[in-house]
């Protein structure tokens, strides 16, 4: 008696393949969503950390009738404390990394509000560094730079400006403090982060106007906001 065996056929059916299409779907909406969530993260701690600064610079005035950076007195409240020329605006560029007997007030800034115990970081007769952001660049403060006509983005007055900013989170930081255009408002920013805060309002960074295009969604930006 012949019997036949016939093998069975390897391979999946039509329905576990779907289940696996799912489960990869799946994965990448999470996956997705959790670069969102990590990106808003980073979006809301700049914000927070420039709405911080703008605190200690109001606090600052507030209790000691002078602006940090620029108090002409600093010296007598503060142990190793360096003089500011004291006529109300903060001279040098937000970035300034020299000691501060060497610095510009911009640099004195983390000097006067560190030790007044405002902000946190070190300051002391021979360091007071720009406080760091969270996409690689820095925070910082400045008003009476020498470029454009004294202004920083076209504002004058006292500024907090941050760097290494990515096109859309400045758009985003704009959007949520401001009118969401890059050259009016409080809020502005350099057309590319190779330009320092001292040029004429960019107005063709981001915007409703402003399409987004690889090439801007590749740009770093500083953006500054008014103080």
């Amino acid at each position: 008696m012949n019997i036949t065996i016939k093998a069975r056929q390897g391979g999946f059916t039509l329905v576990e393949i779907a289940i696996v299409l799912v489960i990869i779907g799946l994965l990448l909406v999470g996956v997705l969503q959790g670069q969102e969530m990590i990106e808003n993260g980073k979006v809301k701690k700049l914000v927070a950390d420039m709405k911080g600064v703008s605190a200690a610079y109001y606090a600052y005035q507030d209790r000691y009738q002078a602006i940090p950076g620029d108090d002409a007195t600093a010296s007598t409240r503060f142990t190793g404390a360096d003089n500011g020329g004291g006529n109300g605006t903060i001279t040098g560029l937000f970035d300034a990394t020299a000691a501060p007997a060497a610095a510009a007030e911009s640099n004195n800034f983390w000097q006067h509000t560190r030790m007044a115990g405002l902000l946190s970081g070190v300051a002391t007769a021979a360091a007071a560094l720009p406080q760091a952001n969270n996409f690689g660049g820095v925070i910082g403060v400045q008003s009476h730079v020498t470029a454009a006509g004294g202004t920083t983005y076209g504002m004058t007055g006292n500024v907090v400006c941050a760097s290494q900013v990515p096109w859309r989170t400045a758009a985003s930081i704009d959007a949520q403090l401001d009118d969401g255009v890059s050259g009016t408002g409080k809020v502005r920013s350099g057309a590319t982060n190779a330009t320092p805060a001292t040029a004429a309002a960019a107005a063709a960074v981001y915007g409703p106007a402003v399409p987004a295009t690889a090439a801007l969604e590749a740009g770093l930006h500083t953006i500054c906001m008014k103080l």
